[in-house]
């Protein structure tokens, strides 16, 4: 179960570049459900996603190289390129995940929150520079945007 929380960002933390952090592609073969595959550096993976935004069930299974190039041929609409920082969040547990879109999406930047219940998500205070709540607004998942026309 993947229990999360998404945040529009306006600006990055001005010590970004002392956090690690992971290049990511990803492109999607379906939406409804959605069925991704996703580069994380040399790690590979096809991942399964329920519906829903808050909570939902989330399989992750593990690619080769070749596995990964055969498929991602196959996605439909955007590939999806960012860069995901690494943000502890002092004294929670909890971690950041910062997702810095290269083009055709950028400027676009969200931050994501993973945590253990629905009642942890919903009570969590976001830090001050985070911005607008966009857990329930689809145009932000990754699914939609790997449709989004673009221009």
């Amino acid at each position: 179960m993947e229990i999360e929380r998404k945040f529009l960002i306006k600006e990055l933390p001005e010590n970004l570049s002392q956090y690690a952090f992971h290049t990511l592609e990803q492109g999607y073969l379906n939406t409804d459900p959605v069925v991704r595959v996703r580069r994380e550096d040399d790690d590979y993976y096809l991942t399964y996603k329920g519906k829903g935004f808050l909570a939902r069930e989330e399989y992750n299974l593990p690619l080769n190289a070749e596995a990964y190039a055969h498929l991602i041929e196959k996605a439909d609409g955007n590939i999806i390129r960012k860069k995901r920082y690494l943000i502890p969040i002092e004294g929670s547990g909890l971690t950041i995940e910062l997702d810095v879109f290269d083009a055709p999406f950028s400027p676009l930047i969200l931050a994501e929150v993973e945590f253990e219940s629905v009642e942890r998500a919903q009570t969590f205070v976001p830090p001050e520079w985070f911005g607008e709540d966009v857990t329930e607004n689809r145009e932000y998942s990754n699914s939609y945007l790997s449709k989004k026309a673009i221009l």
